[in-house]
């Protein structure tokens, strides 16, 4: 290597500590009580260059750290590093036969879910049987299982990076955004589209509202502040008309469903695309795969994970596939591609976490505590509407009665 390469990536890597040093990453990553890591990859440098990107967009309207944006629900939720359990410790990294997987167990249903994988009789506490599985199968044999039983759970493997497209930066603003994801990181777009002038209509449907308003109420609010609200229920006709009909309405969608759950509510994304509107679809792993997952165990799969001095892996952060998805949907929501052409987005969460990390970026380095900084809180503008507070406000609008 010429000197001139090797002040560059003296450079780099410097950078990438700083950046992840800011972050407030290395905070929650590392075993309890022991010393913060700074993770491998560009994760927090790839964020601070979306928001850098919205800043330009927006001329200067919205200026955010996306680099503190990955640890920010760390705040509300006054999450700790848990090593080889997750910030929020649903998640676990255990070995299998053949190396480290994932799992997840977050849902009220999970514990029968990974009875079933185990072969085992349902208890309260799943981790005991799970543990003693893995041992004896493969990561290979979990993903299987996992998939058929719609577990959020894999092993440890990197994932190819989708390939740079050619964008160009459009506003959004006066735009109309239909949002029908839930949790973090779809909800992180919406909100950024918000802030940059769109309107944002949330919608639910009775029986599935957004979990996350079960969860720290000034983060959610955060997310959804000075959004309308509207809930709709596909199983009934009229219903299920309105919602196409709003649908019909919106410059950009965002979703964060399988596509055969879309073709049940009757949308059709590429048709919206193909009509000149853009789609935004955050799945775990592509809208080809069935499989599930959530920002921790997705993380941990893509790759993303610290390393011990005796090689365990430990988690990265926060859920850190969720804000960086946020973050990544949002700067292509406020891009179009060359041609001017409506585009549907299949964003793999998996993939975005995966191309963030290099053979350059691999190494777990110790820092010293005093220069980590911790995970902060940003102030919510505006408040969250309660849900389907403006379904009838919304549909009369559209035109659209429902008896």
């Amino acid at each position: 290597m010429s000197q001139v390469a090797g002040e560059a990536a003296s450079r780099t890597a410097a950078r990438r500590i700083r950046d992840w040093a800011e972050s407030g990453v290395p905070a929650l990553t590392g075993f309890p009580g022991g010393p913060t890591l700074v993770p491998p990859g560009v994760a927090a440098t790839v964020a601070r260059e979306h928001t850098a990107r919205i800043a330009t967009v927006t001329g200067g309207r919205v200026r955010l750290d996306g680099a503190r944006m990955l640890t920010e629900r760390a705040a509300f939720t006054r999450s700790t590093r848990g090593g080889t359990r997750s910030a929020g410790r649903a998640c676990r990294l255990l070995p299998t036969a053949d190396g480290w997987a994932a799992v997840t167990c977050a849902r009220p249903d999970d514990p029968v879910l990974l009875a079933a994988l185990t072969c085992q009789d349902a208890v309260d506490d799943p981790w005991p049987a799970v543990a003693q599985w893995l041992r004896t199968h493969t990561g290979a044999e979990l993903a299987e299982r996992a998939m058929l039983l719609g577990v959020a759970a894999g092993p440890l493997a990197p994932a190819p990076a989708e390939p740079p497209r050619p964008l160009l930066p459009r506003s959004v603003d006066g735009l109309r955004v239909v949002d029908f994801s839930a949790l973090w990181a779809g909800p992180l777009c919406a909100h950024l589209l918000g802030l940059a002038g769109a309107r944002v209509i949330k919608v639910e449907t009775p029986t599935r509202p957004d979990g996350a308003r079960r969860g720290a109420p000034d983060f959610y609010r955060l997310l959804h502040g000075g959004h309308e609200s509207v809930v709709l229920d596909p199983g009934d006709p009229a219903q299920r008309r309105a919602l196409r009909e709003l649908v019909d309405s919106a410059d950009i969608v965002i979703e964060a469903s399988r596509p055969r759950a879309l073709t049940r509510f009757g949308l059709d994304a590429q048709a919206f695309a193909d009509a000149g509107g853009t789609w935004i679809s955050i799945t775990a792993h592509g809208r080809a795969s069935d499989r599930i997952g959530f920002g921790d165990d997705i993380a941990a799969t893509a790759g993303l994970v610290a390393r011990a001095p005796d090689d365990t892996p430990l988690f990265v952060g926060d859920a850190i596939a969720d804000p960086l998805t946020g973050l990544t949907a949002a700067v292509l929501a406020m891009s179009a591609p060359a041609d001017g052409a409506g585009r549907l987005w299949d964003i793999s969460m998996t993939a975005v976490v995966a191309a963030t990390l290099d053979p350059g970026t691999t190494a777990t380095v110790p820092i010293d505590e005093p220069y980590i900084l911790a995970p902060a809180r940003r102030a919510a503008t505006g408040t969250a509407p309660d849900s389907g507070r403006d379904t009838s406000a919304v549909l009369a609008e559209l035109g659209v009665r429902l008896g």
